[in-house]
């Protein structure tokens, strides 16, 4: 059975009061609960396709600051309010699609004080409690929005591309001026043509120009695509002082560094949003707030094999670092539901990597073993990962 799917959400109320209302082409269950610190109303229902006009959530209205949406694991999706102070919800409930309006989902609020949301976040802290819906029989004529054709379901894996760096931010830079964001953007671009011509993958980049995005943008990017792989794109750099290093590296998420240039690479990468002026401090939100445990374990597992599949595919048409499998705490891999690779395809600093990464006869065939990777990482004979079904651009649900 297809998922049910929602076409449009909007907010409306004063400081007071306000009303949150998703138009969706069939009722769902819903249940509600509050959190504190910061002030956030949690709505989670059924799984559903998020198919909302492009930026739906960045604004609210009256109680409601904005709102976010997605998935949060197979068969459940989540919403989330982000509040301008204490509040309560005082309805959630379901209306049957009625009187040429679609079916809708409501979540009444009400101002509150902070010690009653304090203590009703308590008794929420673990998300199994809550309001259970109230389903009442008469359509809400407060916002009449024609409901949309729902587009079928594309269920090909999604993988999602992200060039290294980018605007302001060079990344490294050769001594003959060759910058790294040019390079991985190029690389990444044929690597989307390649991949696209077996028709079997759905394909999308963080950048496809000269545009800086911030690393968490990079990870919060690919977790709205309900990404099945993510596979960012880098070359790297050795001081003259440290001497000389080539070859490809392929890294994976780890808390503890593999190795002492692989710590030092992250930190570096990690710190690239400094150039323009993005504020570093890891916000606990970003990756932590809604982690499951096992979904976690098993995306590092996926990286892991996809990261062994891509080295021996690469090994073949590209000469590869002498230690090419590392681990460091990089932050764009930080998805925790999507499988991620940081791939380094070699050293400006070194000029036959240099040579290399400006061919186009290197890049194609490189392309062509990262293409073969991809494809092997997903055939179901090999135990491939389940591929997440993409709605369009939903927005991160973590409370």
């Amino acid at each position: 059975m297809s998922l049910p799917v929602a076409s449009d959400a909007r907010v409306a109320g004063d400081e007071r009061q306000s009303r949150f209302i998703l138009d969706l082409d069939r009722k769902v269950d819903v249940r509600g609960f509050v959190l504190a610190d910061p002030y956030r109303v949690v709505v989670d229902i059924p799984q559903v396709a998020f198919r909302l006009p492009e930026g739906s959530g960045k604004t609210g209205s009256g109680l409601v600051r904005a709102f976010r949406y997605g998935m949060v694991m197979p068969g459940a999706s989540r919403i989330v309010m982000d509040l301008n102070g204490p509040a309560k919800i005082e309805k959630a409930y379901s209306l049957d699609a009625a009187n040429g309006q679609p079916a809708r989902l409501v979540v009444q609020l009400a101002t509150s004080d902070a010690a009653t949301v304090k203590r009703e976040a308590r008794q929420n802290a673990d998300a199994t409690s809550g309001l259970r819906p109230t389903i009442v029989a008469d359509a809400d004529p407060a916002a009449k929005i024609p409901p949309q054709s729902a587009k079928p379901e594309d269920s090909r894996p999604l993988i999602v591309l992200d060039p290294g760096h980018g605007g302001i931010d060079n990344g490294t830079v050769a001594s003959s001026g060759e910058n790294e964001k040019d390079l991985v953007l190029s690389f990444a671009t044929s690597l989307r043509e390649r991949i696209e011509k077996s028709g079997k993958y759905r394909v999308v980049m963080t950048r496809s120009d000269d545009t800086f995005i911030p690393l968490a943008d990079r990870v919060k990017f690919a977790r709205e695509h309900a990404a099945s792989l993510f596979v960012s794109i880098h070359a790297d750099a050795l001081p003259k002082r440290e001497g000389d290093a080539q070859g490809a590296t392929i890294y994976t998420l780890s808390d503890k560094a593999s190795d002492a240039e692989a710590e030092k690479l992250a930190e570096s990468e990690n710190k690239a949003d400094a150039i323009a002026g993005i504020d570093l401090t890891e916000e606990p939100t970003e990756v932590a707030d809604i982690l499951i445990d096992l979904t976690q374990r098993e995306t590092r597992a996926f990286s892991s094999r996809f990261a062994k599949t891509l080295m021996q595919e690469m090994k073949t048409v590209a000469r590869m670092h002498k230690h090419p499998l590392k681990s460091a705490g990089f932050r764009v891999l930080k998805a925790h539901d999507v499988p991620s690779v940081l791939l380094e395809l070699g050293y400006v600093s070194n000029k036959d990597d240099l040579h290399n990464l400006v061919s186009d006869n290197w890049r194609e065939k490189t392309a062509g073993s990262v293409t073969a990777a991809i494809e092997a990482f997903f055939d179901p004979r090999g135990g491939a990962p389940a591929t997440r079904m993409s709605a369009g651009p939903a927005t991160n649900a973590k409370p």
